[in-house]
């Protein structure tokens, strides 16, 4: 694995978890813990971004030429990454709430 691929992946995890963490405190009478946010945050970051990647043509893009082009680091904090991960953490930490809701009732 190249660094600017642990570099994007880093940036989906953490957009990921901000992601989860701003569901997690709007859904405030689901029942789910810190680590329960953080790890649907992190998962659902991951995932949303290969998805919004995929639906934008991330594929079509040499990773090399991009790094290259951008000093290493711009290639990683794209569109994708951050606003996918912030998504798809959202998102995946939101079913998880909505699915413990229901379970509590």
């Amino acid at each position: 694995m190249d660094t600017n691929t642990l570099i994007a992946i880093v940036v989906q995890v953490i957009a990921g978890v901000v992601g989860g963490q701003a569901i997690g405190v709007a859904l405030k009478n689901a029942a789910m813990g810190q680590l329960t946010k953080i790890l649907g945050g992190a998962i659902g970051g991951v995932g949303g971004a290969a998805i919004l990647g995929s639906l934008l043509g991330g594929g079509t893009v040499d990773p090399a030429a991009a790094a290259a082009a951008t000093g290493g680091l711009g290639s990683a904090l794209n569109v994708e990454n951050i606003l996918g991960g912030a998504g798809g953490g959202a998102i995946l930490t939101g079913i998880i709430g909505a699915v413990m809701g229901a379970m509590k009732k």
